[in-house]
């Protein structure tokens, strides 16, 4: 029998808290479509696994820490963890964002889709290419970097440190500008589409006033749009991945 202290159980503990409340914002893990208890286990199962690595650094830096310190190491450790889930969510939010200015472009705006991701149905195309990323982040592997880049935070962000308010906004700020410049630049065929496609139609509009241009423009921008989407769909979600890669290897 091997006997398990208190200390034991608090590392442990700490452990959880970064690691859970990473995977309670990542993209995938945190979907309203697993269950929460599939969560919970995930996220035990995963500071199981990493313990081994992790459990001496936690153990020195609790070591040095006072008798009041461990409440303040639990709140400091969820919010390290919140704040890396977080700013892989900001990714996720980008590309829905973007995806929905994608379907007003083609015209999908004002067609609702089944609620997937969210309670809150959105248009079809969104949901397509929300889900497309979500089911690409499990098929190439990126969950594991994930847990590598969680293993490395507590370099970056060591255990015995106060959670730097400062620095996180300055991290949050820079993902969040990093990922909306990433999937307005993958999304930019569509604009410059939805902007040709309308001031085309405009001119016929101004030079035939007599006829309703624009019901007879709709199934036209719809066919160019979905025709569009489907040349350049595999470019679009395969530089999504590679700059949401890049992001975990090296953020």
């Amino acid at each position: 029998m091997i006997e398990i202290s208190s200390e034991t159980v608090l590392y442990y503990v700490l452990l959880l808290c970064r690691i859970g409340g990473c995977l309670m914002f990542m993209p995938g893990f945190s979907s309203p479509r697993v269950p929460v208890q599939v969560r919970v286990f995930i996220a035990v199962a995963g500071t199981l696994a990493l313990s081994p690595v992790l459990l001496p650094t936690v153990a020195q830096a609790v070591t040095k820490a006072d008798a009041a310190a461990p409440v303040q190491l639990l709140l400091s450790e969820v919010s390290v963890g919140a704040l890396i889930g977080l700013m892989g969510r900001f990714f996720y939010l980008a590309l829905e964002f973007m995806a929905t200015a994608v379907a007003s472009c083609i015209g999908f705006s004002n067609l609702p889709g089944t609620p997937i991701e969210h309670t809150d149905p959105i248009p079809a195309i969104s949901s397509l290419i929300t889900i497309t990323a979500t089911v690409l982040f499990f098929i190439t592997d990126q969950h594991w970097e994930v847990m590598r880049g969680l293993v490395a935070s507590y370099k970056a962000m060591p255990i015995d440190q106060a959670f730097a308010t400062d620095f996180s906004l300055a991290q949050i700020g820079d993902v969040m500008a990093e990922a909306f410049m990433l999937t307005l630049q993958i999304s930019s065929p569509f604009i410059v589409y939805a902007i040709s496609i309308n001031f085309l139609f405009g001119i016929a509009n101004k030079l035939t006033p007599q006829i309703a241009i624009y019901f007879v423009s709709v199934p036209f921008v719809m066919a160019g749009g979905l025709l569009l989407l489907y040349s350049v769909i595999s470019d679009f979600m395969r530089l999504f991945m590679a700059g949401f890669m890049h992001w975990l290897t090296n953020g």
